[in-house]
This record gives C-alpha cells, sequence and structure tokens, in this order.
C-alpha cells in the first residue's frame, strides 16, 4: 500500500484542506503530521498566547481525524529532518505541504526539498484565497497599493474548495510525541480548533458586518482572525461563502480578506519587510526604552482609547482591528517611536500573531509601508468620537473611567475632578502630530 505524508503547518483542518486532500488522493494511507519546531521559538514567535492556541488546534484536529480512521503524529525537531526521518521510516512515497511566504516558510520548504527531492509536493492556495504572486501588475512582481490589487484579486480565478475526507487511513503503531500543553499569557484567550472556528463563523452576523465592524463597542467583527492565522479556517472557503452570500456585509468582509492576501503577496515578494522599510522615510526613531513605552504598553497613555485597545490586547490576546490601527498610530506617530517596537510587542499577546499582517499593517500605520498618504497621523480623539461615540468600548476596559458618562470619557483631563488613578496625557492633546511633522521635516 502506497503512503502519503500531509505536514501540516498553518493549515489546521478538515475542510477545505488542499494538503490533505492531495496527500489522499496520492495513497491509499495518509500520515498528518505536525512537528514542533525549535526553530519557530528560537526566532520569537512561540509566544505563550499563540502556543496555548496551537495546543487547543492540534488536540482538536487530533479528536477529529480519529473517527475517520487517522490521527495526529507530533514529532519534534527541525521541520526538514523531522520530516525526513519520518518519511523514511514508513518509506513515504510523497510528502505535502503548504506553501508560505514568510522567509521562515522559504528556508524549510528549501530544506525540505533538499532532504526529500522530487517526494515534495508543495502547494499553493491553502494559506490565502489567492495564491500570492498569481495576479501582478504589468511589469512588477506585486501591488505595492491595495485598491488597483483588489481589482485584479477580485477578478482572479478561484480554486475549487475541497469537502472534508469521510475517512482518512492512518497506519497504527507511529511513534509520536504526546499533545502539547501551554499556559497563556491573555487570562481571556479564545478556545483553538476547528471545530470554535466554525462555530463562531455559523453564529457571526453577516448581513450587519458593513455596518458594525467598525463600531468598537458594538465588537461587530468576526473575531476569526486567529483561526485564520493557525489555518482552522480557509480563507478560500471563507470567500466563497461570503461571497455566495452577498450584499454589503460580505462585500465588506470579502474586502478584509483581500486585505489579508494583499500583505501575504507582499511579504512573499518582499521578504525583508518584515523587518524593514518597505519605503524608508529615513526616520530617526527616538529611544525606545523610557517612560513612554512602558505606558503604553500598559494601556496608561492618558488617552482613553489608547489605554482600552492596549488593556483588551492584554486581557483576551485580541484587539479590534479600528483599536489595532489608533494604538500603532499612536505609537509610530505621536510619540514618535520606531514601528518594530509596537510590531514586537503585538507579536508577543496577539494570538492571530500573523507576520504578514502585523508587520506591514504596523508599517502601514507608521507611513514606511504601502499607505498613500504616509504621513497621517490617526488622532485617538477624533478616531474615539466616530468608533466610540459613547464611550462603551472605553469604559468596558478602564474602569477608572466607568464612572465617567458618554464621550466626556474621552477627554478625562477637562473634567472639573479627575479621576483617580488615572494619568495625565502623555503629551499635549493639541501637539498629537508635532513629534512627527518636526522628524520628516513637515512644518
Amino acid at each position: 500500500m502506497s503512503l502519503a505524508i500531509a505536514l501540516l503547518t498553518q493549515d489546521l483542518r478538515l475542510h477545505d484542506n488542499p494538503v490533505l486532500h492531495a496527500a489522499r488522493a496520492a495513497a491509499d494511507e495518509v500520515v498528518p503530521l505536525f512537528v514542533l519546531d525549535p526553530d519557530i521559538a528560537a526566532a520569537g514567535f512561540a509566544a505563550p498566547n499563540r502556543a496555548a492556541f496551537l495546543a487547543d488546534c492540534l488536540a482538536d484536529l487530533d479528536a477529529s481525524l480519529r473517527p475517520l480512521g487517522g490521527r495526529l503524529v507530533l514529532r519534534r525537531g527541525p521541520a526538514a529532518p523531522a520530516t525526513a526521518r519520518l518519511a523514511a521510516e514508513l518509506d513515504a512515497a510523497s510528502v505535502h505541504v503548504a506553501a508560505g511566504v514568510s522567509a521562515f516558510a522559504h528556508r524549510r520548504e528549501q530544506a525540505l526539498r533538499a532532504a526529500l527531492g522530487d517526494r515534495l509536493h508543495v502547494h499553493d492556495g491553502s494559506l490565502t484565497a489567492v495564491v500570492p504572486g498569481s495576479v501582478t501588475p504589468a511589469g512588477k512582481d506585486h501591488y505595492a497599493v491595495f485598491t488597483p490589487y483588489f481589482r485584479a484579486w477580485s477578478q482572479a480565478p478561484r480554486r475549487t474548495i475541497h469537502r472534508p475526507p469521510k475517512t482518512l487511513r492512518t497506519p497504527e503503531g507511529i511513534a509520536s510525541e504526546p499533545l502539547p500543553t501551554a499556559e497563556p499569557e491573555s487570562p481571556a484567550l479564545p478556545p483553538g480548533g476547528e471545530r470554535a472556528a466554525r462555530r463562531l463563523w455559523r453564529r457571526h452576523d453577516l448581513d450587519r458586518y458593513a455596518e458594525l465592524h467598525d463600531d468598537l463597542a458594538a465588537d461587530g467583527t468576526s473575531r476569526l482572525s486567529p483561526y485564520l492565522h493557525f489555518g482552522c479556517l480557509s480563507a478560500a472557503e471563507l470567500t466563497a461563502g461570503a461571497l455566495r452570500h452577498g450584499g454589503d456585509g460580505a462585500e465588506a468582509f470579502v474586502r478584509q480578506l483581500a486585505w489579508r492576501d494583499f500583505h501575504h503577496q507582499v511579504l512573499a515578494a518582499r521578504p525583508q519587510a518584515a523587518r524593514q522599510a518597505y519605503r524608508d522615510r529615513g526616520d530617526h526613531w527616538l529611544p525606545e526604552d523610557d517612560e513612554e513605552c512602558a505606558a503604553w504598553r500598559a494601556g496608561r497613555t492618558g488617552f482613553p482609547l489608547v489605554d482600552a485597545g492596549m488593556r483588551q490586547l492584554a486581557h483576551e490576546g485580541w484587539m479590534h482591528n479600528r483599536a489595532r490601527l489608533v494604538t500603532a498610530s499612536f505609537l509610530a506617530k505621536t510619540l514618535y517611536r520606531d514601528w518594530r517596537i509596537g510590531a514586537r510587542h503585538f507579536l508577543r499577546l496577539l494570538v492571530d500573531g500573523d507576520l504578514a499582517n502585523n508587520q506591514l499593517n504596523w508599517q502601514w500605520v507608521a507611513g514606511t509601508g504601502t499607505d498613500t498618504r504616509p504621513n497621517r497621523v490617526l488622532n485617538p480623539l477624533a478616531q474615539a468620537d466616530r468608533l466610540d461615540p459613547d464611550g462603551a468600548y472605553v469604559r468596558r476596559w478602564v474602569p477608572e473611567l466607568a464612572h465617567v458618562p458618554g464621550r466626556a470619557v474621552h477627554r478625562p483631563w477637562l473634567l472639573a475632578e479627575r479621576p483617580a488613578g488615572y494619568p495625565d496625557p502623555l503629551v499635549d492633546p493639541a501637539a498629537l502630530s508635532e513629534r512627527l511633522r518636526g522628524a520628516r521635516g513637515l512644518d
């Protein structure tokens, strides 16, 4: 009987999994493999929140495979030699893996190819709705502006959505590491796994997404980003389902999936953008190790919307997308600190800490990325008035201000009686863009 290995990475699901689908088509028996790679920890990506979420995902996937006749095999070590050893043990005819976009994923693929030769099969379209690099502008290797990318993305051909397997036969007796366990840093971390992801997706009110996804207090976003990051859900399946559903909410949701693909195609073409400015503005950022950066991390800047977002991040390991933009703008533009400081902090806590989206969104906000208005500053007061007009989001996350009614909560320094325990603003509320303008010679 022929045997194939499905090396799973960021595709921890049964539904619409091109790697599992290809492995089942290629062989009589399939070994779903996940390698606990120490190189990920060495690179700083095995943060406690993601490690705990990953543990849930692996346990959920193993539990889903067993009724089908399969199970998840875990090995430890660098991915390429660990996979090659298992392929030799089992005399595997083929090994299947999803294509990635990061420099780490490229190195892993090169090492796998060196170890396995033509037995390795790399599958596009597993991690994104549209394959990075499959739509490009004339004479260039990627789109640097979202709007023309979105037009091309919307017209790109779509692959078939694969049904989950009804059976999957895995041989008995294969040595496997025990399922990992980990404690999260954030106390309200969501549960991981495909079954939790699909329950959340079924409950999401897609029809009201356009109306509510920017409303901070309504919490109307899908909260699916952690599950997309770990591949518990397929971006291609979500896109196809939303397009079938139709309506303004579905269109707004699909646009956000396109933004995710946009950042992946940028990183695929420019892997160095994970650590270097995509567009260098000649910035000389202020130093990191000071009280201002510490106050930003702790959610004690004196600007309630910024502090609410940072406290939500610490508690949930997740933050509303609009709050991410506001908190990032405050660090990079108002405090004029290097975007990499903020990106590192977000990656330490975000359960959906995706390299492409995190780094390139930070660069967009800092003005070193793909934003066509690189010097814009997201004023936290104007953003609060628009996105949290009654102050409910701030009161939820900043208990020192819970007694302050209405939008007055956004400007506590104007109250006749200052709230006890809440700090004064780090910078003058009338000078939120002063440092950026001076540093970039905009005055």
